[in-house]
């Protein structure tokens, strides 16, 4: 099956199973589940997240217990604006389960541009299937990939920083077509159980201007103006 096949099937299964969560229906979304609670608290107790001083963790609703949890540990926050539609937002000495919202970061979050983003430690990300193997499809989108690849060319993600991402368990699938682009997931984590892949591909390096449309830039206001200050759009 192709990307948008899997994608289909995952979500048509959650909510047939009524495994997923609010919001519903889950189509077109990172889907939230249940257990997804479960499964942050499970995360927290890896040595990856205990050591990790900054934390960045996408904005769906899945990953809201996650986000609180970077918060109640002390850590320090970084979510990018939904659809980086603007810039990342650093939080941290802020009140966890408030700013684990969307409505809670951008409201107690600082806005920092590119240049103002931290080194960091620990990756979380959401998925909508994933492979024992780290290969991942999101909800079709790029935003993942993008805000990676930006993060790498800034130097502030290597290819050692370690990539999580939280699922509830039938949302592992066999297998997932990907392309260079796509980022390898190092560690899954469901509501019953912990899993370390072994991914037989790099992390990429960078943005692939040659992935890019001009309509996907147009229409990824942090992504066209942090291509036209670096001197990679025109």
């Amino acid at each position: 099956m192709d990307k948008e096949e899997i994608r289909q099937k995952i979500w048509k299964l959650m909510e047939e199973t009524n495994i997923a969560s609010f919001p519903r229906p889950v189509f077109g979304r990172i889907p939230n589940f249940k257990g997804s609670e479960k499964a942050a608290e499970l995360l927290s107790t890896l040595p990856e997240f205990k050591k990790a001083e900054v934390v960045k963790v996408n904005p769906d609703s899945p990953q809201r217990k996650v986000r609180e949890l970077v918060l109640s540990a002390g850590k320090k926050l970084l979510v990018p604006t939904p659809r980086l539609k603007g810039e990342f937002f650093l939080l941290y000495n802020v009140n966890p389960k408030l700013a684990s919202t969307i409505s809670g970061f951008t409201k107690l979050g600082k806005r920092i541009s590119y240049k103002e983003i931290p080194p960091v430690d620990f990756i979380v990300v959401g998925s909508v299937a994933i492979t024992r193997s780290g290969d991942r499809v999101g909800k079709g989108e790029g935003y993942s990939e993008l805000e990676y690849a930006i993060l790498r060319e800034l130097g502030k993600v290597n290819e050692k920083t370690p990539v999580a991402t939280t699922v509830h368990s039938i949302q592992i699938v066999d297998e997932i077509p990907s392309q260079p682009f796509d980022v390898p997931v190092d560690i899954i984590v469901t509501e019953k159980e912990i899993i370390r892949t072994k991914p037989n591909r790099e992390k990429p390096k960078g943005i692939y201007m040659e992935y890019l449309t001009k309509e996907k830039i147009e229409e990824t206001p942090y992504l066209k103006y942090y291509l036209m200050e670096t001197g990679r759009l025109k």
